[in-house]
């Protein structure tokens, strides 16, 4: 039913934001100016999508081990991709501090799974189980898919509150409507990257909670993630990840926020509050019928 929640309202937001999109188009330059947008959106975003693993890896400079190199992390990972009857992801390690994990890859097929260093350090075999598990369940969820469509309409608002933004520079139109298509300009420069990041903020999150619940499903273990995200989150405050842009474009991937949050940042953070996540798992822990 959660699942099935978290789809409807993420359904429902992307909605207002292609209702957003195509107002903007109207004010801005008409249909045409809406086509142009939406195209360039599509296809950045489509190559983006494309090559999602290759830009979130290089992103934390991570590098591929092999079974030889890793045997735990190849033997943990087999055994739940074989539970979940899917093929085993490619595995890569980052070579920072903070602990912390992510999946990407456009089809289960296709898909990469990357802890750092830091958390392999961290956290015991049970608890690391669980993480990868929530990573894995990221990628049958089709969450990338979804990542990627929500980025496209928010890039298409942001070009177009470029274009206003140059519109209203420039002085509107000359004919009567000037003054109002310069208003609606304005507006749009200053909701249409407000919009844009809403819509990111909010598809991570949902997908965050339906994450920590399939991932808790296919390990069997949700007091094991609700361990593991309870250390994690200590350990991304101990040590935050510099706002650098390489690591900013693909930090909602990742199972924590890598950043230190404070002021509007915290506002606009891209995942759950950590305690939110936790006590959920906790209170799946006591459902009826688990041990």
């Amino acid at each position: 039913m959660r699942r099935w929640g978290n789809g409807v309202r993420t359904a429902l937001l992307l909605g207002l934001v292609a209702g957003l999109v195509l107002a903007a188009g109207a004010l801005v330059g008409g249909r045409g100016g809406l086509l142009v947008a939406l195209v360039v959106a599509l296809g950045v975003n489509g190559w983006a999508w494309y090559h999602s693993d290759r830009l979130a890896l290089r992103a934390m400079r991570a590098f591929p081990v092999t079974e030889t190199q890793a045997p735990g992390l190849y033997a943990v990972v087999r055994e739940l991709a074989t539970e979940a009857r899917h093929p085993v992801p490619r595995l890569y390690v980052s070579p920072t501090d903070q602990p912390n994990a992510f999946a990407t890859g456009r089809t289960p097929r296709r898909a990469a799974v990357c802890c750092t260093q830091g958390l392999l350090e961290l956290l015991d075999r049970r608890e690391l189980r669980a993480v990868l598990a929530h990573e894995l369940s990221h990628v049958y969820n089709r969450d990338v898919l979804i990542s990627s469509v929500a980025g496209a309409l928010a890039t298409a608002v942001t070009y177009l509150a470029h274009l206003a933004t140059f519109g209203a520079l420039s002085g509107g139109r000359s004919d009567d409507r000037g003054s109002g298509n310069l208003l609606g300009s304005l507006l749009l420069v200053l909701l249409g990257p407000l919009a844009a990041g809403l819509v990111r903020f909010a598809v991570s999150r949902s997908r965050e909670y339906e994450a920590d619940a399939a991932g808790a499903r296919l390990s069997g273990d949700p007091l094991a993630l609700a361990t593991a995200l309870r250390r994690i989150s200590r350990g991304t405050t101990a040590r935050p990840l510099p706002r650098e842009e390489r690591l900013v474009a693909q930090s909602h991937l990742m199972i924590a926020a890598p950043f230190r949050a404070a002021g509007l940042a915290a506002l606009f953070a891209t995942h759950p509050p950590m305690a939110e996540r936790i006590a959920r798992l906790e209170r799946m822990a006591l459902e009826p019928g688990r041990d």
